[in-house]
């Protein structure tokens, strides 16, 4: 048995700030949630990176400290890792992606603008008005890892794609408000541009996987930011009702979420309401070795709810998703 989870561990930090819990008070939340899990492939979003003295260079070194304190003592301490990095190689400061896993990563790389150029856009908006349009990129790459399955290459994608929370534009915020609604809408669309626009990337790069590989096995998974039948999810799943060619039915990837009855197929809770925004998607030729895929969402809470402090809640406001598969690999547990 495989198990394959993801899970948006929100603002995984050992520094907490006014709203966030103290460390200490997460890490046996959190390690719980992930001992449960089980997973031989475990993708994490928003993993923080922690600053360390200077020491010949002029930049601080950062490394992913707080991830190695909730690990230690568990399965995954010994985890081959690959994560994202700056133009420095080393962690972003806030958000990174990792992939953790019990096999060997033969390959990895990080997909941002890569596929497709930065869009150029004048904000309509702004105060003072913009005069020329800028460069739009994604804020965050896409991570890819090659895994040495004992029987075959299993390709990983990790994702987290742009929140729903408008983006800045200059001039238009007090504080937390907005001056104008167009101006929120604009924000609005910008980070809409962005979310579609990186799962546009994604595709692209499962259609080069397929390109070398038709039968390749391939797991897309994490925060999209997007439910089911919203255009993030369509995109990249490419499937034949969108695309009307019966000849890329191969290449559809499968959300393991219709294995999930509809009354627990959520992930977050907003305003009184489930959403699915953590997603995992596999290529056919992983659906013959496909059991069954469930979220471990009995812990949220809503966090959209007054006084629903970050530091009342150590846990985080995603639920794990983890999908288990038979005869492909074997579990190193």
């Amino acid at each position: 048995m495989l198990k394959i989870a993801t899970f948006n561990i929100e603002n995984l930090d050992d520094k907490p700030d006014d709203n966030n819990p103290q460390f200490a008070r997460r890490i046996p939340v959190l390690r719980t949630a992930l001992k449960r899990l089980q997973a031989d492939v475990l993708c994490l979003q928003e993993v923080h990176g922690q600053e360390l003295p200077a020491h010949t260079s002029s930049s601080p070194k950062r490394e992913l400290l707080a991830l190695d304190q909730l690990i230690v003592g568990t399965r995954y301490e010994h985890y081959h890792r690959v994560f994202t990095v700056t133009s420095d190689n080393v962690p972003y400061d806030k958000r990174n992606l990792v992939i953790l896993s019990a096999f060997p990563i033969s390959n990895f790389s990080q997909v941002r603008n890569d596929h497709i150029d930065p869009l150029l856009y004048r904000k309509v908006t702004a105060s003072p008005g913009e005069t020329t349009a800028k460069e739009l990129n994604w804020e965050r790459p896409i991570l890819h890892a090659e895994i040495a399955l004992p029987d075959a290459t299993l390709h990983v994608i990790n994702l987290h794609l742009k929140s729903r929370l408008a983006s800045n534009v200059s001039g238009q915020k007090a504080g937390f408000s907005w001056k104008s609604a167009a101006g929120w809408a604009e924000g609005y669309f910008l980070s809409s541009i962005k979310r579609v626009g990186q799962a546009l990337e994604t595709r692209i790069l499962v259609d080069k996987i397929f390109d070398a590989d038709p039968a390749a096995r391939i797991v897309v998974c994490g925060d999209f930011n997007a439910e089911p039948g919203e255009v993030p999810v369509e995109a990249i799943s490419g499937r034949v009702e969108n695309t009307n060619n019966a000849n890329l039915r191969a290449r559809v990837l499968l959300p393991c979420s219709n294995n999930i009855p509809e009354s627990v197929r959520f992930s977050h809770y907003h305003h009184g309401q489930g959403n699915l925004l953590d997603h995992m998607m596999i290529s056919q030729g992983l659906l013959e070795y496909f059991d069954g895929a469930e979220i471990f969402n009995e812990n949220l809470h809503d966090e959209s709810l007054p006084f629903s402090f970050d530091s009342k809640f150590p846990e985080s406001d995603h639920g794990p998703f983890v999908a288990s598969f038979s005869g492909l690999g074997a579990s190193l547990a």
